[in-house]
């Protein structure tokens, strides 16, 4: 039987029942879209007051100023905007409230990391989900991604459980009344295995805010700044994990963005082992522009697909722009180089290849925590979503396979 998952609404959509309740309590109720009220609830939310540098205000109110002029942006959206803001600066409260408490931390060292990069959709999360199931390695789940740093008053549920995984789990559960499709586009349970981009949140940086919303000058000012210290900055933030842990464990890590960001990839993790994910950019492509396309009907007044077409072409573009002008700064001794299709059909022979680069050991202890994670984490487990540009969006592939021709040129 076929796990295809079909959508034929993206032009003219039709909201669930949950999503239209999402959709019309927020118009219910706007937010104050201001830097203040993102600051002050900030304050309120952890009893704190030390922002620490406050060079991230400029980029916040970069942030506020486009998403408040976009006429066509739902207050839903607006909402979004305003509560992932105060969430991220939250976290950059408690984390420089520990700092304060513990400058140890600052002498805490991250070394060897293995870090994962490709395009979206290349991979990346799978191949990072089978390393970092060896117990020998330190990563995140996303319920302590979003919140590295507990609040000093945190404690256990009568089960145990961190706090920050039952909030965790709470969101997960909103995020598919929202998005039902969300399992098949990118699984977020609290277990998730997330990217470190999630650490530069805190300082208001990254290309993490373009998936959120359609700010194409934050994206022109994040192409055009020096994005090392937000790496120095996230590697922190890794540095204050690893210190809490009390245990030194080497970390995995993982995000697209650092394709276009090498250069302060290196700068900061200069012994990191970098691996790369090589797919069909135009796979990449269409899985991007169908999650975004889809996640309009609740962020966009009116849904405009054509610019989800030309966006994210463009950025997909300038991606792989960057990875062929940089990539050469990642030593020969420190990089892999992994096929997609090679990776999905001889995963084992990949491993053992990346277990070599990185030094090492492949034990059988180590086998069986992979061979089990596997077998949790089958492909396409829960759908496969049908994201043909042409069909459903009436693109013409080929023009925008031969845009992209150049990078297969380049790692073939």
């Amino acid at each position: 039987m076929s796990n295809k998952i079909v959508v034929t609404d993206f032009h003219d959509p039709v909201l669930t029942e949950d999503q239209r309740s999402f959709v019309e309590r927020a118009e219910r109720n706007p937010v104050d879209l201001t830097a203040d009220s993102v600051l002050e609830k900030a304050v309120r939310r952890t009893g704190l007051g030390d922002f620490g540098p406050d060079d991230f205000r400029g980029r916040m109110q970069l942030l506020l100023d486009e998403v408040g002029a976009d006429a066509n942006a739902t207050e839903f959206n607006r909402a979004t905007l305003h509560r992932r803001l105060v969430e991220v600066l939250a976290n950059r409260l408690l984390r420089q409230d520990l700092l304060a408490r513990h400058p140890e931390i600052h002498d805490v060292r991250i070394e060897r990391p293995i870090i994962v990069a490709g395009l979206p959709r290349s991979g990346t999360t799978h191949l990072l989900g089978l390393i970092a199931a060896d117990s020998r390695l330190r990563s995140m789940p996303l319920w302590e991604a979003v919140q590295p740093v507990a609040p000093t008053d945190a404690e256990p549920d009568a089960s145990g459980r961190d706090p920050r995984y039952v909030r965790s789990e709470r969101t997960w559960e909103n995020l598919q009344r929202l998005n039902p499709l969300m399992a098949p586009f990118h699984p977020m349970d609290p277990e998730h295995v997330h990217e470190d981009i999630e650490l530069q949140c805190p300082d208001v940086a990254s290309y993490y805010w373009e998936w959120m919303f359609k700010v194409p000058s934050w994206r022109d000012h994040y192409l055009a700044t020096d994005q090392t210290p937000h790496y120095e900055f996230a590697r922190t933030t890794l540095q204050a994990m690893s210190w809490q842990d009390g245990v030194d464990r080497r970390w995995v890590l993982k995000c697209p963005q650092h394709v276009e960001q090498l250069p302060a990839l290196m700068s900061v993790y200069p012994d990191a082992l970098v691996v790369f994910t090589h797919r069909d950019p135009m796979a990449s492509l269409q899985s991007m522009v169908t999650e975004n396309a889809y996640e309009g009907r609740f962020r966009e007044k009116v849904v405009d697909v054509d610019w989800h077409v030309r966006y994210w072409t463009d950025r997909v573009r300038s991606l792989l722009e960057a990875y062929v002008r940089d990539s050469h700064v990642v030593p020969p001794d420190q990089r892999l180089d992994v096929d997609f299709d090679r990776l999905v059909h001889d995963g084992d022979a990949v491993l053992e290849e990346l277990y070599a680069a990185a030094g090492l050991e492949l034990t059988e202890h180590s086998r069986a925590e992979r061979e089990a994670y596997a077998a949790s984490h089958p492909r396409r487990k829960h759908g496969e979503i049908d994201n043909d540009l042409q069909r459903n969006f009436g693109v013409r592939t080929d023009e925008i396979r031969e845009q992209l021709a150049f990078y297969s040129d380049a790692v073939s």
